[in-house]
């Protein structure tokens, strides 16, 4: 048996990236002989939690702090790696691990310690006027947490209490950033830069290669404005040419049905293994986002599938997606920049075949499981070596 280590994260009422990633990393951690302890909150206990409980909770969550401390105290793991701890974890565990000396990892899955809703986002575009300010007042002036002043307000009361109190710099040892278009951010938002590790997501699973024979173009993800949803309906609608695109996903957006090119077809929710089967027989994969991407879980599938991505040329998808080798990068949020890079794709199906090769062959380099393990192994012993020095 290996080292013992505690894996902490909050999970949200709807599903996402972050979910999977806590339990890839579990599950590569058990497969390399380490014991794997596991410490989780769940948002469906939010509803039976008055307000003040749960913006108190949101500060200093007392009961975590108590439990987790027993938990470290009797198990003395190597270190324990969070992925999410907002809002009911709080940063109260940061803390309880340091008090009893047990290294502390955070991996940045979202933008909330820069921004209260988490994605640097606003009105459906991009926005950053919360980053590196002490308290975050542009985010409770334009309620970007939840449509809520009152709950943005709590939020950005949590982020200035604790970075006031030097919790970001003095209770975490190392964070683990997943882009390098991330790390920026952060480090523009007040994270000391020596502290920030990139280590990119991965799949625990390959799924394999397909032959993407199905003549059609992808996108999958959630149906809403951010997501580029109307940009790609528009760009689809002016191609010059009829080309059948499937989309995959639920959201806000689901009742554009009506609105949408003939040739659409909207699939809705289903599977993983039903999403992965699509990737193997489609042309490309399109991710038309119009907010920062952190790293896309889906971008690595359709690598992964030898899939190319025509994605757009910001945040970490700039980094992702390499313009010309594994896909194309558009200007975000222009129909017509995109509808041009689609008709591209489609007149040089041979350049597409390569970045497919090459899109695989960056998932096998950069994301296989044999990676990963060897980029957290960096960051635990970096966690360690902080560890030692405070010794």
């Amino acid at each position: 048996m290996r080292a013992k280590v505690v894996l902490a994260h909050n999970f949200f009422q709807q599903a996402g990236g972050e979910d999977e990633v806590f339990r890839a990393e579990g599950s590569l951690l058990e497969a390399r002989d380490h014991q794997v302890i596991r410490y989780s909150v769940h948002n469906d206990s939010i509803p039976k939690l008055g307000h003040f409980t749960l913006a108190k909770s949101t500060l200093w969550n007392s009961v975590v702090y108590r439990d987790l401390g027993r938990l470290l105290r009797r198990e003395s793991p190597l270190l324990i790696h969070f992925h999410n701890t907002f809002p009911l974890i709080s940063p109260a565990a940061y803390y309880a691990a340091r008090d009893v000396g047990v290294p502390v990892v955070q991996t940045l899955h979202n933008y909330r310690l820069i921004c209260p809703n988490g994605l640097l986002l606003r009105d459906g575009r991009p926005c950053e006027l919360c980053v590196g300010k002490a308290v975050a007042w542009p985010g409770v002036v334009h309620s970007c947490y939840r449509q809520s002043r009152s709950a943005t307000a709590v939020t950005a009361a949590m982020l200035a209490l604790h970075r006031a109190r030097g919790t970001w710099i003095g209770a975490v040892d190392v964070y683990i950033a997943l882009s390098d278009f991330s790390r920026r951010k952060f480090i523009e938002g007040g994270l000391p830069a020596e502290r920030i590790m990139v280590k990119p997501n991965f799949l625990v699973t390959d799924p394999g290669t397909g032959d993407h024979t199905g003549g059609f173009a992808l996108f999958v993800g959630r149906l809403s404005a951010e997501k580029g949803v109307h940009t790609l309906l528009q760009a689809w609608r002016q191609l010059p040419r009829t080309f059948p695109l499937k989309i995959v996903g639920d959201g806000p957006l689901l009742g554009t049905i009506a609105q949408s090119p003939a040739n659409v077809e909207w699939i809705g929710h289903v599977p993983k293994d039903r999403v992965l089967s699509l990737m193997r027989d489609a042309t490309f994969l399109v991710v038309p986002s119009e907010v920062y991407e952190n790293f896309p879980l889906t971008v690595l599938e359709a690598f992964a599938t030898g899939l190319p991505v025509i994605a757009s040329g910001h945040g970490a998808l700039e980094e992702l997606v390499l313009d010309g080798q594994t896909g194309r990068l558009f200007r975000p949020g222009n129909a017509g920049a995109l509808s041009a890079t689609l008709e591209w794709a489609l007149n040089h199906r041979d350049d597409m075949q390569a970045m497919a090769q090459r899109a695989r062959a960056e998932f096998e380099a950069k994301y296989s499981p044999e990676r990963n393990y060897d980029l957290l192994m960096r960051v635990y012993n970096a966690a360690r070596g902080r560890q030692e020095e405070r010794e």
